[in-house]
Parts: C-alpha cells; structure tokens; sequence
C-alpha cells in the first residue's frame, strides 16, 4: 500500500510524525511530541489489518509499517506469542513502545562497575501504556509477551530505520554480539 492511498487513524498518525520529526530540535520535545501522536494511535487499533496481528508460532515478528524515505523515523507493529522474547539489545536511537493489544513485559539492564549488564528493574506495560527508550536514558532492555495465553501486539516507533540499524545484543554467556534486526515482513505496509 501507497501512503497516498491510506486515510483515517493511521494517516492523521503519520503526518503528526511528519510534522514532529520537522519540528522538534530536541530528543526530549520529539519524544513528548511522539508519544501524544502514539497514544492517539494506540486508542483505537481498528486501523490495522489483522494481517500485522497474527503471531508466527516460532518467533516474534517485527513487521514494519512505514519507513520514512529519509529514515527520521519507523513505525513497526510487534507481535508476540504466548513465551515469546527478544534477547538483551540495545536500540542506539530514541523509541517508543506502545501496547496495542495484551500485555508486554519490559526488563531494563544497566551495565556494573565491572562492565556486565545486570538486570534493574521490570514493569509491565498493559494496553494504551507507552514506554520510552533511548541512549540517554537507557536504552537496554529484554521485551516479552507477558500472557501465558494470548498474542500481545505493541506499536514501536524509532527515531530511524530500525531494520537497518546496527545494534547490539548482549548475551551472558557469548557476550556483546552486533546485530541488524531487519524486518519479518519484506517491505513496509506503507511505502513512502
């Protein structure tokens, strides 16, 4: 699907984001900013297909929505079965995490005197819940489906192309690793 093709929720959504990423000078305003636009969106998730809903029984997905053509910014949909997480990794740009459906766990890691990431603190996010991540403020973290039996889906918004950034995951026992997530889905729902 076209931008140009979309109307309603999502389309006022990516305008506002437009509008933020042009606007905004700092990361603290870009990130009040992006998450009002992100609450707006998270109040009604009739706006996306059931297609970017559906759990893979193996793996979560991270499907992307839309890639800004000069890579500001990304939306992706995140969809987690029932046991589903992520390893510890970092993200090296701002990001909002917002539950669309069910419920995410969040563990934070922050690195000891000794330079290993230990674990320091849990939430859980429920739905219409937004959490923040970035290298000033930390920016390291495990994500889970906290439901034992339902898909838990959240709208992640990133201050790049996600799927194309180079990150890191930290792994106790082989250490620092880099990685570049991509995308579960080949291209975006929406093409610039």
């Amino acid at each position: 699907m076209n931008r140009t093709d979309l109307s309603g929720t999502f389309a006022r959504f990516l305008n506002e984001m437009d509008a933020t990423v042009a606007a905004t000078t700092t990361e603290a305003t870009t990130l009040d900013r992006a998450e009002n636009n992100l609450r707006t969106l998270l109040a009604d998730g009739a706006w996306l297909p059931d297609a970017y809903k559906q759990a893979n029984p193996n793996n979560y997905q991270q499907l992307a929505l839309y890639v800004d053509p000069r890579a500001r910014y990304s939306v992706v949909s995140f969809v987690w079965g029932p046991g589903q997480s992520t390893p510890i990794h970092n993200h090296t740009v701002w990001g909002l995490v917002g539950v669309l459906e069910g419920e995410e766990r969040c563990e934070e890691f922050n690195r000891d005197a000794d330079g290993v990431w230990q674990h320091c603190h849990a939430h859980s996010l429920q739905r219409g819940e937004i959490d923040r991540v970035s290298p000033t403020m930390g920016d390291v973290h495990k994500v889970s489906n906290a439901l034992a039996d339902r898909t838990t889906v959240s709208i992640h918004v990133y201050g790049g192309d996600i799927g194309r950034i180079a990150r890191s995951v930290f792994d106790p026992l082989r250490g620092v690793r880099p990685f570049v997530s991509g995308y579960s889905n080949s291209a975006p729902w929406v093409q610039a």
